[in-house]
């Protein structure tokens, strides 16, 4: 079993920054890639960004790319998002979530082997 526990989520103005976290683990944690979803009121789970276990292949979704950047620091098993000139459409309970044997694909919510709880984010006008 592999936990995630997801924390950095606030309240923040438009144009602001957040920086998301989320640490991983349990009895034997090796994730491969590890991903960010959201989810916002009345909408289904979409993807947001994606990085490969070496650190060196990132994916964004149109909607955050070059605003949005995330990392990962496997001596730690944590994976951040950092947040920049964030929108009020990006209000949302943001979802990290881990692979456990690699996968080509990982963009989609089916790619992924565990989630977190989620972290509110919330961008005001």
């Amino acid at each position: 079993q592999v936990q995630l526990v997801e924390s950095g989520g606030g309240l923040v103005s438009a144009g602001g920054s957040l920086r998301l976290s989320c640490a991983a683990s349990g009895r034997t944690v090796i994730t491969y890639s590890m991903g960010w979803f959201r989810q916002a009121p009345g909408k289904t789970r979409e993807f947001v960004a994606a990085i490969r276990r070496n650190g060196g292949t990132t994916y964004y979704s149109d909607s955050v790319k070059g605003r949005f950047t995330i990392s990962r620091d496997n001596a730690k098993n944590t994976v951040h998002l950092q947040m920049n000139s964030l929108k009020p459409e990006d209000t949302a309970v943001y979802y990290c979530a881990a692979q456990t044997y690699a996968r080509t694909r990982v963009t989609s919510r089916n790619d992924y082997d565990y989630w977190g709880q989620g972290t509110q984010v919330t961008v005001s006008s």
